[in-house]
């Protein structure tokens, strides 16, 4: 195997893998649970510095098994009932029981939030105090730094007992530097490479497809997939395949914001994002009857394309990644239907012009919205591509793909600084 092709490997599986809940509020319970088993006793409080971009994404969102939202309730619950050793589904064994402690921590004052100063956009350090057998009383302090799960830092007592190599602190937005990697080279690893080494993408179908039937059968968020179902129960849409995506893809992030005790399979550390990258693409599989290895080929397209566009900025943003996401998922559909790299491209480029002004105020039960809009775009931008209909020369869209690409980067990371401050300090008000 080439050795790109082994490097796109190794950032897929990096960044491609289950979440239970908002990766936000659930890497504060994950550090949690790591705190408190390095603390090894009774947890009496808990304090939580994060920064202001985890802070947003942490606000209007539930906490899977807890039926409550926000930080307080994730680091608690992290702390009394997390699995440390279960990552992103460190809350998957939660016990209503579990949650009560949490909560009467909370109720009495012994659980304390705050935004900080922070070097990177994902930053979260959880600092615990308890006491032993004998009434001693012990602190442990875990930080998380560049990533969801990145530990850079622990300490027991003041006393670091862990930091991560200088090599390992880099953010998650650098996955890609010093990688040969780009549209045409992702269109050729995802269409060449042998199926088995890619097999396991699959399950991305499997867990977000079951997320999608528990948004369309239960009651969750803005119920925006149920609701599409209804008007076309009405008559008012016709359930074709633009309406199917879209309401397949708002239900399951219907479902996962709304506190589902299910997994999604996150890309590059979003649930939702990896639900845009996924559902549309199968729904166009199941459309054009294709085989389970092209759809494996189609997902691989759709989750590693999404990350390289993701890589040319931060992970939190004010922008809306569902919007580039939507863009990868689009080239994926062009293969399904038998299109060409070039077609795949235009499919990209489409989409990018069509939503890329879409902002992020947060996880909140509205995402599913985004969702949906970004997902439609992708339909559109795919049947534009397949018809050889492109954006081209306008606007922040170049001629060229990847000078798009570069242009979105640009934009979100010398542009959008300032309506990220604004944003989350109109939500803090």
């Amino acid at each position: 195997m080439k050795q790109e092709w082994q490097q796109y490997l190794q950032i897929i599986q990096q960044v491609v893998k289950p979440a239970l809940g908002c990766t936000e509020p659930i890497a504060a319970a994950y550090a949690a649970a790591v705190a408190a088993r390095q603390l090894g006793c009774e947890v009496r409080r808990i304090e939580v510095l994060v920064s202001d971009n985890l802070y947003k994404n942490s606000m209007g969102v539930y906490v899977p098994g807890t039926g409550k939202i926000g930080l307080a309730i994730a680091a608690a619950a992290g702390a009394i009932g997390g699995n440390a050793d279960a990552g992103l589904e460190v809350l998957a064994a939660i016990t209503p029981a579990q949650v009560a402690r949490a909560q009467t921590l909370i109720d009495a004052g012994c659980v304390q939030v705050s935004r900080t100063e922070a070097p990177e956009f994902i930053y979260c350090r959880v600092t615990l105090v308890g006491c032993d057998e004998k009434g001693e009383e012990h602190s442990a302090d875990v930080t998380l730094c560049g990533g969801h799960t990145r530990i850079v830092e622990q300490r027991r007592d003041g006393e670091v007992t862990f930091t991560a190599d200088q090599s390992q602190r880099g953010a998650t937005g650098a996955i890609c530097d010093g990688v040969d990697i780009s549209i045409a080279a992702i269109h050729e690893f995802a269409t060449q490479v042998e199926f088995e080494q890619i097999r396991f993408i699959l399950q991305a179908s499997e867990l977000n497809g079951k997320l999608s039937d528990e948004g369309m059968n239960h009651p969750y968020g803005l119920e925006i997939g149920r609701t599409m179902q209804k008007s076309i129960s009405a008559g008012f849409i016709g359930e074709d395949v633009m309406n199917s995506i879209v309401m397949r893809t708002a239900a399951a992030s219907d479902a996962r914001m709304g506190g589902a005790s299910l997994p999604a399979m996150s890309n590059f550390g979003s649930g939702n994002q990896g639900i845009a990258a996924t559902i549309p693409v199968v729904v166009i599989a199941e459309r054009f009857g294709a085989s389970e290895e092209q759809l494996a080929r189609a997902l691989i397209m759709s989750h590693l394309g999404a990350i390289y566009i993701k890589s040319h900025y931060p992970p939190l943003s004010a922008f809306c990644g569902n919007t580039v996401t939507s863009a990868a998922a689009a080239m994926a559909m062009v293969y399904l239907a038998g299109g060409s790299l070039a077609q795949s491209c235009h499919a990209i480029q489409n989409v990018l012009s069509d939503s890329a002004g879409m902002v992020c105020d947060g996880a909140k039960a509205s995402c599913a919205m985004k969702v949906s809009t970004s997902s439609g775009a992708a339909v559109r931008g795919f049947l534009m591509a397949i018809n050889s209909h492109s954006v081209s020369g306008q606007g922040i869209v170049s001629h060229d793909v990847e000078q798009t690409i570069k242009n979105i980067g640009q934009m979100v990371k010398d542009g959008m600084s300032t309506t990220d401050t604004t944003i989350i300090d109109i939500m803090s008000a």
